[in-house]
């Protein structure tokens, strides 16, 4: 029996090394090769000889003595030798070994070939890549393709760039739908250049395509971003003329790229479609449209007028919005039609109403008024709390009514309190009128109207801080679908002399034509700005940014330019922001503007230049801009650049919300106030509706600190983050807020941003939510914008109200193929107090939180210890205890906070408390219902049901269309907004005034037991 000698030593081995015999050398390599890993600092004394065998051409064995040479290497941690010396080794370094070595040696190969292949010369061309190097990448993929390791080929594709390896992988992969949705997701995440991206989408597009049922929402998603309209209405139109499931995924595609909130691009598509469409179509389009223009005017001038006098009502907005897009009480076209083309023209008509945003918009108003759970109580408590005097908390307590009630159109706080919302003057009363567009936003049919009593008059002149608030608050309302309002506000803006009436029609104007890039409202705007007003001018700037977001217009230099040659910081702030809209998205394309803005000398353009630099790589986690803010944040001279640029890494790293608490974590601990209230925002911004855990610790030090202005942006930062969020999670930042708000002691900045913070938490009636990512995932540039514009709210308070750009239903509202919605329920998975509304504030529980606690006086100390000595006196004696009203007397000497406890009667027995039922782990939601982001996981529809979403891959959130199962039986619909469930004002009264508010989450009591009635 043969006993294996284990070797202690390769000293022997060394020695052949010396030997002129090549049989010999041979023999030392390939047992070296063996023991390397045993012994390699003993090899590592003579690695000059193994080298030295590689380096002679005439040695027959060079690849052998390379791979023992790049093991020592790799145990000397030189990686960069050890794969040079792997790559000599040729065939003999076999990628399938799983052992370290190999691992870390092709890690080190795949990022030097992704380093090689992503870097170009000073020419533009890529750099050559070594050919040894390009054979391990290609074992590499053979390899995955071999083990069907088909996502993991599709990701080192990505990195290398190697679009023929990625169209391969999915080719190969036996779940090709699978595998593109995934390459999808990561080309979404990981692709830093967007150039690179873009052929990577083309890809995709080419290959779903090739598929046997395309997945046309992922198709529409690429093409959206690829800008590329005429494909889009190509595939719609191809839809529309398919089966009824093609149709309603065409409907699904619509509501998707709806939510994404490219108006320009919808505007696009909307247009190529109606070429495509037949004429036949056109009488019924126009005949909806002008069924649309006659809503418009005369409902809503009684109910604005009311507003005015104090004596109108919420206008429930069921009559408000068609949810089939306008396509009913369409008369029959002139020309005949065949029934396939009156089915077309039916279909299309809903799918036109989609695509204008009219359909959402109603679907979301209906939702947002039926489930307002808005607490009155809450802005009572504040209001009351709140000094009367201080100006500062009395806008901010405005501020959170019109959050509260971000698109509810309840107005009934500021109905009851028109005296105190009186005391607003100057730009108090600019930013209370504005208001009125957050609380009435998406109220397309009458949002005009409502605004009519403050709006700019012919021949009448009222005040111009209420003109231009309202023009604002027009804005608001019709931010991004502001078609039907831009001719009145490009009017209102010529026809005023006064800068406040101009600052507040180029806002409006700017939120109503968002990203529509207009040429005749983006010169209107310019000549305001060109008049050098500094009011008027800063306002101009934000909305040409506006008007041209995202959109990289060669018009930037004229901007810059005009920023350095004017005298006023408004107009250079205002410019400066304008162009860090412009350039929302562009990536590299904004770095020539980037390097200009932040080289300059004067700190505002710095400071603009922080902003450009967090609109173009918003989401993207790119490394070299997370280099250059933290370089700004920590060097700049300006504590204005030191902040922005730290705020700003909240919106680059938005899209991985986890990285960003421990990337900031040090800077949270600057010296620097500034520094630290960017920190704050930055996590706020970043984890906005996530109740990240490592995001609250990280804000938790910072609502003690110092300094009034951190504690404001830790407590607004904080209250983003926990929207939306289990009560449980919340309820002991809402008691922060109540002590913060009701210490008269506390700081004003501090208290005006408990204020705001409290209106956030609560939001659009409890049922909003801060939206960075559509359905599908992708980024909203409404949402980014509207938040990036709400920071700042520290040089101009009334663009706070932007938050309401970015703020999104929580909601799931399913739609059949008619549009309409059936009565059906979906399953959430967990307990119904979960993710139940959060109780409402009563008024004896809030003056119990503020109550102070007694102060203990000497002589109180006294009879207390005098009680005492009593009762042991007693005990010891065996005597009875002392009685009722003894006690009672005690208990009002001592001033004891603790209720007395009347001794039980004789034979009295203590009743038996029922048990608590246990609560199901789960429970079923009516259609439509509020599910918050963290909920959907748990959500899904009736096993069996009759109803199955037409697109099977997405979540069940937002509007889904569904297919019916069984189309020839009866369905019962929800015909309008009185079957469904109330929100605490009721539905809008005939005469215009509101029921009786009922509390939130009212019940009724339990009817009384069964009963006997035996008569005496």
């Amino acid at each position: 029996m043969a006993v294996a000698v284990q070797q202690s030593s390769a000293a022997n081995l060394l020695a052949l090394l010396d030997e002129e015999d090549d049989a010999l050398k041979l023999y030392a390599l390939q047992s070296l090769n063996k023991v390397v890993h045993e012994f390699w600092y003993q090899i590592a004394t003579v690695i000059a000889s193994v080298e030295a065998f590689y380096e002679d051409e005439e040695f027959s064995h060079r690849e052998l003595a390379a791979l023992v040479a790049s093991k020592v290497f790799y145990h000397l941690g030189e990686l960069d030798d050890a794969l040079s010396y792997a790559l000599g080794a040729g065939k003999l370094f076999d990628i399938n070994e799983p052992s370290e070595y190999v691992q870390t040696t092709l890690d080190r190969c795949i990022d030097q070939y992704v380093q090689l292949r992503n870097d170009t010369t000073e020419e533009g061309k890529a750099k050559p890549v070594d050919e040894r190097l390009s054979a391990i990448v290609e074992r590499l993929f053979e390899r995955c393709f071999r083990d069907g390791q088909f996502e993991q080929a599709v990701g080192v594709a990505l990195e290398t760039r190697r679009l023929d390896k990625l169209e391969q992988a999915v080719q190969k992969a036996p779940e090709k739908v699978a595998t593109l949705t995934y390459a999808l997701r990561v080309c979404q995440k990981l692709v830093i250049s967007r150039e690179f991206r873009f052929q990577v989408l083309r890809l995709l597009i080419k290959l779903y395509e090739s598929v046997e049922n395309p997945d046309w929402v992922n198709i529409a998603q690429c093409l959206l971003f690829l800008d590329d309209a005429p494909e889009v209405a190509k595939i719609l139109d191809k839809l529309l003329k398919g089966s009824e499931d093609d149709t309603l995924l065409a409907y699904q595609v619509c509501f998707d790229l709806v939510e994404n909130e490219s108006q320009s691009f919808l505007m696009k598509v909307g247009k190529v479609l109606e070429e495509h469409a037949p004429k036949t179509a056109a009488p019924a389009t126009e005949q909806a449209a002008a069924d649309d223009a006659d809503q418009d005017t005369p409902a809503g001038s009684a109910g604005g007028e009311a507003l005015a006098n104090g004596n109108g009502a919420a206008h429930a907005p069921a009559d408000a919005m068609e949810t089939d897009g306008g396509a009913a009480g369409a008369p029959a076209p002139t020309v005949s039609l065949t029934p396939e083309e009156q089915q077309y023209v039916e279909r299309y008509n809903r799918l036109k109403g989609i695509i204008s945003g009219a359909t959402s918009i109603g679907l979301y108003l209906e939702f947002l008024y039926s489930h307002n759970h808005a607490d009155l109580q809450i802005l009572k408590n504040v209001k009351t709390a709140s000094e009367v005097r201080n100006s500062v908390c009395h806008s901010a307590v405005i501020f959170a009514n019109a959050i509260m009630h971000s698109g509810t159109t309840v107005d009934s706080f500021l109905r009851g309190n028109l005296d105190w919302l009186s005391r607003a003057t100057n730009w108090a009363k600019f930013s209370a009128t504005a208001g009125l567009g957050v609380i009435h936003r998406g109220h397309l049919s009458q949002g005009r109207a409502l605004m009519a009593p403050y709006l700019p008059r012919n021949g009448a002149s009222g005040s111009p801080y209420s003109e231009g608030g309202a023009l604002y608050a027009l804005g608001l309302t019709y931010a991004n679908h502001g078609h039907d309002v831009k001719d009145f506000l490009l009017h209102s803006l010529r026809e005023t002399a006064s800068e406040v009436t101009q600052h507040g029609a180029c806002l409006g104007l700017g939120l109503a034509a968002l990203g529509t890039e207009d040429e005749v409202v983006f010169e209107e705007i310019k000549n305001v700005l060109y008049t050098d007003s500094a009011v008027a001018g800063e306002a101009a700037g934000i909305a040409l940014g506006l008007v041209s977001v995202g959109s990289a217009s060669d018009k930037a230099s004229e901007l810059l330019t005009y920023a350095h040659d004017t005298q006023h910081e408004k107009i250079i702030r205002g410019v400066v922001l304008g162009l860090a809209l412009i350039m929302y998205g562009q990536e590299e394309g904004a770095e020539t503007l980037i390097e200009d803005m932040t080289r300059d000398q004067d700190p505002i353009l710095r400071y603009g230049g922080m902003f450009v630099m967090g609109m173009a790589y918003r989401g993207t986690a790119n490394n070299g801009a997370i280099q250059k803010l933290l370089h700004f944040a920590v060097s700049d001279v300006s504590d204005d650049v030191r902040r922005a640029a730290v705020l700003n890494l909240g919106f680059l790293l938005m899209g991985v919300p986890d990285q960003c608490p421990p990337i900031v974590a040090l800077l949270s601990e600057s010296y620097n106030p500034h520094v630290r209230y960017g920190a704050a925002m930055a996590v706020g911004v970043a984890c906005a509706g996530t109740g990240m855990r490592s995001a609250l610790d990280l804000l938790s030090p910072l609502l003690t600190d110092a300094v009034d202005f951190v504690r404001q942006g830790t407590l607004i930062s904080t209250a983003l983050i926990l929207m939306q969020q289990p009560e449980a999670k919340v309820s002991a930042f809402r008691k922060r807020l109540e002590k913060v708000v009701g210490d008269k002691h506390e700081e004003v900045m501090a208290r005006m941003g408990a204020i705001m913070a409290t209106g956030l938490l609560d939001a659009g009636g409890r049922n909003l939510t801060v939206g960075l990512r559509s359905a599908s995932g992708y980024f909203r540039r409404t949402s980014v914008v509207g938040l990036m514009l709400f920071l700042q709210y520290w040089y101009w308070y009334p663009l706070s109200y932007c938050i309401s750009l970015a703020l999104q239903p929580s909601a799931v509202i399913a739609l059949n193929a008619d549009l309409k919605l059936p009565r059906m329920q979906v399953v959430c998975k967990c307990k119904p107090s979960l993710f139940a509304y959060p109780p409402p504030v009563t008024q004896e529980t809030a003056s119990t939180a503020a109550k102070v606690p007694t102060a203990v006086l000497s002589t109180t100390a006294r009879a207390r210890e005098k009680a005492k000595k009593k009762e042991a006196e007693k005990k010891a004696e065996g005597d009875k205890p002392a009685s009722t009203s003894d006690a009672a007397e005690t208990a009002m000497e001592t001033d004891d906070k603790e209720a007395v406890k009347e001794p039980e009667a004789a034979g009295d027995k203590a009743e038996a408390v029922p048990a608590k039922e246990p609560e199901p782990s789960s429970h079923k939601l009516d259609n439509p219902s509020r599910v918050v982001p963290t909920q959907q996981k748990f959500v899904a529809l009736e096993p069996n049901s009759r109803w199955v979403p037409i697109h099977k891959n997405r979540p069940i959130a937002g509007i889904i269309v569904l297919k019916d199962l069984h189309p020839g039986e009866p369905v019962d619909l929800l015909t309008s907004i009185s079957t469904m469930p109330q929100g605490p004002d009721g539905p809008a009264q005939p005469n215009g005034q509101n029921a009786a508010p009922t509390p939130a989450n009212f019940q009724e009591p339990a009817p009384p037991e069964p009963f006997e009635y035996t008569p005496t």
